[in-house]
């Protein structure tokens, strides 16, 4: 017999490992990557105080057009911005249990140009 996949067991457990270990405070937040089918999120995360403190999507408008990867990338660097207007220049990635591939790279590339060090 075959044994199911579950995918969202699987993601879920290796976020679980990854947030067991990392943890962002005021001065160094925690850059959160969550990716959809059609979208990919970025937040940037206090969690001594359990507050958000930058966020962007390809939810928001302006981010249509091009391909996954670019609009990624333009998540990555919009987020790069807000952090840097509030003077954060350093963070902790959080990739959420998904692979280091593709739109979650180009999102790390585009906050990395935008000036964001991890």
């Amino acid at each position: 017999m075959y044994k199911k996949i579950n995918r969202k067991a699987i993601r879920a457990k290796k976020h679980y490992r990854i947030r067991k270990n990392i943890s962002g405070t005021a001065a160094c937040p925690r850059l959160a990557v969550y990716r959809s089918n059609k979208h990919i999120y970025a937040q940037l995360i206090d969690d001594v105080a359990g507050v958000t403190l930058a966020a962007a999507s390809s939810t928001a408008a302006g981010f249509g057009g091009g391909s996954d990867q670019e609009a990624a990338k333009k998540i990555g660097l919009a987020l790069a911005e807000k952090a840097v207007a509030k003077g954060i220049t350093e963070v902790i990635f959080d990739r959420g249990g998904l692979i280091y591939h593709g739109r979650v790279a180009a999102l790390a590339d585009g906050a990395r140009e935008g000036g964001l060090k991890f």
